[in-house]
């Protein structure tokens, strides 16, 4: 089969040759497998593991476009950046990590109205078209699965006002955060709209929104139904009258939104963070009649380099969660340089081989 036949099949759970085989890596584990010889320079990840999908992330969705970057502060380690929302974050030079969130122009209802313009304001330069073009092309010449990827309205928010000023926000001043979903959830269409409309549409849609952490998600399951449920259903609503599949990312423990997630129209689940709370099996078991997932495979037994270790977690998860042919091979977290090369090509050969229908 190829890979956007096996995928497909994959989100719609329906019998195919093997498990789907999907992976996030870090910058920096690229730099080292091609420091180690192990990958051209010039080589995708995605290309030289043949993975059975491939992403184009074509917005860009910074309250001001024509904001131009300023170094606030710099060290030998760090530089202290504001940036076109008015966040200020502090970003490692030496590494690829999360940013340090030290200051937000956004706060309030009042500062939110200072920028809500630029938003609503449909600018086509939004659009990477070339980039979105130009990947889709690509999948299409290899016959792997295409997404459209990016973030929903509760990561589009939180770069924009910080994760602490928006759910205070949902709790103290919920009209205000609703009123940013809203302005969100028809950027997104409307852009979406306009480059499906030119370049074509992709095979299914590809949505990131953290919303948890260690075994909490980051509101409740009532406070995730009145604000961030409905901009769900709209942009999977809209996603599935193109005839769009969607899978949604989320970091974090998130199993007790999941059912409202379902139902806001969710294809598949990605992540499963087990040193979060996560478990891929529990959640086959419970959910695997009407969800795919892609992942729930611990990174950190693949950092470890133990491949026995490797061994007995795909041994115990695998055979289980690919009985109703909704399973995508996937570490729970993108692979760090840490995970040796060895092991990663261990973790594809035997996770595969185990992942076999026929």
């Amino acid at each position: 089969m190829t890979g956007v036949e096996r995928f497909t099949r994959f989100l719609q759970r329906k019998p195919a040759d093997r498990i789907a085989h999907y992976e996030a890596f870090w910058g920096d584990t690229k730099d080292t497998y091609v420091a180690q010889g192990h990958v051209q320079p010039e080589e995708d990840l995605a290309d030289h593991f043949d993975l059975d999908l491939r992403e184009c992330w074509a917005f860009n969705c910074t309250a001001d476009l024509d904001f131009k970057e300023e170094l606030v502060e710099e060290t030998a380690d760090t530089r202290l950046v504001k940036n076109g929302n008015g966040a200020i974050l502090r970003w490692h030079k030496h590494h690829n990590t999360t940013p340090e969130n030290v200051a937000y122009t956004v706060r309030n209802r009042a500062t939110w109205n200072e920028v809500r313009d630029k938003l609503l304001t449909i600018d086509e330069r939004r659009i990477n078209f070339a980039a979105y073009r130009a990947a889709k092309a690509h999948a299409a010449k290899l016959n792997k699965f295409f997404t459209w990827s990016g973030v929903n309205v509760f990561e589009l928010m939180h770069p924009l006002c910080g994760h602490e000023n928006m759910l205070m926000g949902m709790a103290d001043d919920p009209e205000w955060v609703a009123d940013m979903i809203h302005v969100y959830t028809e950027l997104t269409i409307t852009l979406q709209e306009i480059l499906f409309a030119k370049e074509g549409k992709p095979d299914g849609v590809y949505y990131y929104e953290d919303m948890g952490f260690k075994q909490r998600p980051f509101m409740s399951p009532r406070m995730y139904r009145e604000l961030i449920f409905p901009a769900h259903k709209k942009t999977c609503d809209f996603a599935h009258a193109q005839g769009l599949p969607v899978i949604m990312h989320s970091c974090g423990f998130i199993e007790p939104l999941l059912p409202a997630m379902i139902e806001a129209g969710i294809d598949a689940l990605q992540a499963i963070e087990v040193k979060a709370g996560m478990d891929v099996v529990k959640l086959y078991r419970e959910y695997g009649e009407r969800l795919s997932f892609m992942g729930g495979l611990d990174v950190r037994v693949l950092y470890s380099n133990d491949l026995q270790a490797v061994d007995n977690m795909l041994t115990d998860i695998i055979p289980v969660v690919k009985q109703g042919n909704g399973f995508c091979l996937f570490s729970d977290h993108s692979i760090p340089n840490t995970v040796v090369y060895e092991t990663y090509r261990f973790f594809i050969q035997r996770g595969l081989e185990l992942g076999r229908y026929v």
